[in-house]
C-alpha cells in the first residue's frame, strides 16, 4: 500500500497517516470520533459551541495550527448551529448528522485502502486513484460517493492540513472559510450556503449514496501532432469547413435543469471552485452547492492553464436553490432522477471553464479571440476515437493516451455523440465579457468539437434578447465554423480599430444585408 506512488505524493494532504501497510487516524483522534459518533449523550457536543471546541481538540490532535484556521471559524460554527437554525433542527443535527459523519470519518481509513485496491481496476489499468492531478497532466479519478462523503466530513471539521496547498496552486478545502464570512459578515446567501452543505449531510447521514464520481483533466496538447488536435491557431478556425450546430435558446430555466443529457457548463473559475468556500456567489459557487460532491474536487485539482478544462461525471444534485448572487437562497430538497451509467455514475456531465477576467478591449484582438474559443474547446472535445484524417485531427490529449484510454474512458462512442452542450453567458457579469461575443466563440468550439446541438440559456440577459433570431438567420446562410470565426475577426477588428461601436448583433445584420 504505502508503495504506490499515488497514495505516497498524496498522503500529506490527507489528515490519516501510513503505518505497518495501513492508513489509520492518531489514536487520540480515532478515540475522539468514537465518542463523537455515539451521539450527544456521550460526547456532550449539542450545540456549535461544543461542536467548535471539538473541531479544535481534533485539530490540536492532528498537529493542525489553530493560526490555520480562518479568524472567527469557530464562533461561526456557534452562531449558526446555536443562532441561525431552530432548536429542532440543531438537534437533529447533533443527535443524528454529527455522530454519522463521524461514523464515515472512522471509516474513511479503510475506505482510502479500498479505493486505492481497486482503482487500477476501474478502467482496465488506467490509473484513475486519488492524486493530485497537476497542470498539464491528463487524467482522471473515481471515487465513490461514500468515499466523497468522508472527505467533505473532513472538510466540515476543518481536518485537512493546508500546509503546500498554496505553493501547488490547490484552493483551500475546509469549511473555516464558509464559517468566518458568516460570522464576519452575517451575509444570508453565506448561511444558505452552509445550509445547503448542511441538508447534503443530512441526506447522506440517512442513506449513504452508492454511486460513483469520476474528475477528469482534459488537455489540448500545446506541441503539435499531425494525428492529433493540439492547441489550434488561428488558421485552424478560420480553414474549417466543420458546419454550425443546431442551436436552442432558452429565455428562462437554469443550465442544471437541462430535461435531456447535455454537458453542463460550469462557468468557472481558474482555480476550481473559486471562492466557493469563501464568499462568492456566482454561477459555479451556487453550482458546488446544490452538487456538493463537486468540492472534493478542490482537493486534488490545481488552477487550470489556458488549455484546460476538468469534466465531472456523476455528482447527484441535493437541493433546491431560489436566486442568484446576493438574493441566493436555499429552498429545500432535491430528489435527482438521473439514470446511471455503466460506471455507477449518474448521467449528469459538468465541464469546468474559465474564461478571460475583465478582458476589455483585449478580447477583441485575435490573442483574446483565440484564447476564449480554444478554452471552451477543450472543455467540449469529447474522447472517443475518430477515423483518421489528416485534414480534421483528432481530439485528443496526446498521442500515447487517446490510443490508451478513449476506448475505456468513453463507454459509448455512439451515446457521446448524441450529447450536447448547455450553457449560458459564461465570462460575462462579473467576469466582463461580451455576452454577444461569448455565445458566439461557443457556438464555434462546440460546433467544431461535433457536439450535435447547443442549449443556450440566456438567464433573461437583455444584451441577448435577440439571439434566437441571430442563431436563425446564421443557420438560414448556412455558414461554417470558418466562415463565422472569420465574420467575428472582421468585426473585432472593426471593433478594436473604433471603426464601428455596434455590437455584434447589430453589426452581423449589417453585415449580412451588404
Amino acid at each position: 500500500m504505502e508503495k504506490r506512488p499515488d497514495l505516497r505524493s498524496f498522503l500529506q494532504y490527507l489528515p490519516i497517516v501510513a503505518q505497518s501497510s495501513s492508513l489509520l487516524w492518531p489514536p487520540s483522534v480515532e478515540e475522539e470520533l468514537q465518542t463523537m459518533s455515539k451521539g450527544p449523550s456521550e460526547s456532550m457536543v449539542s450545540s456549535g459551541e461544543a461542536l467548535a471546541l471539538h473541531i479544535m481538540n481534533i485539530r490540536q490532535s492532528l498537529s493542525l495550527n489553530a493560526s490555520d484556521l480562518a479568524p472567527n471559524a469557530l464562533q461561526g460554527y456557534a452562531l449558526f448551529f446555536d443562532k441561525k437554525i431552530s432548536r429542532e433542527e440543531a438537534t437533529n443535527f447533533f443527535g443524528e448528522v454529527v455522530p454519522g459523519l463521524c461514523g464515515l470519518l472512522l471509516k474513511l481509513p479503510s475506505m482510502l485502502e479500498m479505493h486505492y485496491q481497486k482503482s487500477d481496476h476501474v478502467l482496465d489499468g488506467v490509473m484513475s486513484g486519488l492524486r493530485i492531478l497537476g497542470p498539464q497532466e491528463a487524467g482522471i479519478v473515481f471515487l465513490s460517493q461514500e468515499l466523497i462523503a468522508a472527505l467533505l466530513a473532513c472538510s466540515f471539521f476543518c481536518l485537512f492540513p493546508e500546509l503546500d496547498r498554496r505553493i501547488k496552486n490547490l484552493q483551500g478545502i475546509n469549511f473555516d472559510e464558509l464559517f468566518s464570512f458568516l460570522y464576519t459578515r452575517q451575509y444570508t446567501k453565506q448561511e444558505s450556503k452552509i445550509r445547503c452543505i448542511i441538508h447534503y449531510f443530512e441526506r447522506i447521514c440517512q442513506c449513504i449514496p452508492t454511486g460513483f464520481v469520476s474528475f477528469e483533466r482534459k488537455i489540448l496538447p500545446l506541441e503539435y501532432n499531425h494525428c492529433y488536435v493540439s492547441y489550434p491557431a488561428a488558421d485552424y478556425w478560420a480553414k474549417s469547413i466543420t458546419p454550425l450546430c443546431s442551436v436552442e435558446v432558452h429565455t428562462s430555466g437554469v443550465i442544471e435543469d437541462q430535461p435531456g443529457e447535455a454537458l453542463e457548463v460550469d462557468f468557472a473559475d481558474e482555480y476550481f471552485g473559486g471562492l466557493t468556500l469563501r464568499n462568492g456567489c456566482l454561477q459555479e459557487e451556487i453550482r458546488f452547492m446544490i452538487n456538493p460532491e463537486l468540492i472534493v474536487g478542490m482537493l486534488f485539482l490545481p488552477r487550470m492553464d489556458k488549455n484546460e478544462a476538468i469534466e465531472i461525471v456523476g455528482v447527484e444534485r441535493f437541493s433546491l436553490y431560489s436566486g442568484f448572487g446576493s438574493s441566493f437562497q436555499f429552498v429545500g430538497d432535491y430528489t435527482d432522477k438521473k439514470e446511471l451509467d455503466t460506471f455507477m455514475r449518474r448521467k449528469r456531465r459538468v465541464v469546468a471553464i474559465d474564461a478571460t477576467r475583465q478582458p476589455g478591449m483585449r478580447q477583441y484582438k485575435p490573442d483574446g479571440l483565440l484564447r476564449e474559443v480554444n478554452k471552451a474547446f477543450s472543455g467540449y472535445l469529447h474522447r472517443c476515437k475518430h477515423q483518421v484524417d489528416p485534414q480534421l485531427p483528432l481530439p485528443s490529449y496526446s498521442a500515447n493516451q487517446i490510443v490508451e484510454s478513449s476506448q475505456v474512458w468513453c463507454i459509448d462512442h455512439h451515446e457521446e455523440k448524441k450529447i450536447g452542450v448547455a450553457t449560458g453567458n459564461w465570462g460575462c457579469g462579473v467576469f466582463g465579457g461580451d455576452p454577444e461575443l461569448k455565445v458566439m466563440l461557443q457556438w464555434l468550439a462546440i460546433s467544431q468539437s461535433g457536439r450535435p446541438f447547443l442549449s443556450y440559456y440566456t438567464f433573461g440577459l437583455q444584451a441577448l434578447q435577440n439571439l434566437n433570431q441571430v442563431t436563425e438567420r446564421l443557420a438560414l446562410q448556412e455558414l461554417t465554423v470558418g466562415d463565422l470565426w472569420n465574420i467575428l475577426v472582421e468585426y473585432s477588428s472593426e471593433r478594436l480599430t473604433r471603426r464601428t461601436r455596434l455590437g455584434f448583433f447589430s453589426w452581423l445584420m449589417t453585415y449580412l444585408s451588404s
